[in-house]
């Protein structure tokens, strides 16, 4: 589940909870790409207040062999907003890395918001880029979590911050990539790899390659669309 930021829409936080297939499922929380991360678990909190079962929340630790145990024993796994390239600074370690991808493969819910949305493709966008040009050279891209297919990237704050040439000059530099842009308040909702749903306030833009083109399409909350990269 991957929120472009802003407010979690209530919709996708109950798709993610119903996800984890328990009454009161564990979730872990990664806060690794926030300065404040207490504050980042609180709202998680929030958004399951009302629950009349709420699941149980944890914070994740930054110790390799805590955080193993916290991801071995979760149903779920949010990430949460901040700067995407600290997440991916803490996974540079390969064992953390490779844990959180297996969990994945093995059929726990995974979701994020703003920089926990970037991290989950293949390459990242890691925030420096040049918004007043499309050119590939001005954007730049670094390794990531990667549970999306290999050929998608993700961008988030989409429309509300204009990030559009942002997300253009990434995919002219990846021929045959295809680009997703999620705007603040809204949420794509990904099952089997391929089927997305879209909930929220706003669009999610799909950016798709053509014939020395590229193909833009909007897609309205409620609406629903196969991902094919």
């Amino acid at each position: 589940m991957l929120v472009g930021g802003g407010q979690h829409p209530a919709e996708a936080m109950k798709a993610f909870y119903d996800w984890t297939d328990r009454e009161e499922p564990r979730i872990l929380v990664v806060g690794w790409a926030s300065s404040v991360p207490d504050e980042n678990l609180r709202i998680v909190l929030d958004d399951y207040a009302k629950y009349a079962h709420r699941p149980q929340l944890e914070l994740a630790a930054r110790d390799r062999a805590t955080v193993l145990q916290q991801v071995e024993r979760a149903d779920g796994v949010w990430f949460t907003g901040g700067d995407q390239t600290r997440i991916m600074a803490v996974l540079q370690d390969r064992v953390l890395l490779e844990a959180l991808r297996s969990k994945y493969q093995a059929g726990t819910v995974f979701g994020g918001t703003s920089a926990g949305t970037a991290i989950m493709s293949q390459k990242m966008l890691t925030g420096n880029a040049d918004l007043t040009v499309i050119d590939p050279a001005k954007v730049e891209i670094a390794q990531s979590l990667g549970l999306l297919p290999e050929s998608v990237i993700v961008d988030q704050h989409f429309l509300r911050r204009q990030r559009e040439n942002r997300l253009f000059g990434a995919l002219l530099g990846n021929p045959g990539h295809v680009g997703i842009g999620i705007d603040e308040d809204t949420a794509l909702l990904l099952s089997d790899g391929s089927q997305a749903r879209v909930v929220g306030r706003a669009q999610i833009m799909l950016v798709t390659p053509e014939t020395n083109s590229l193909r833009i399409r909007l897609f309205q909350p409620g609406e629903r669309f196969l991902l094919q990269p």
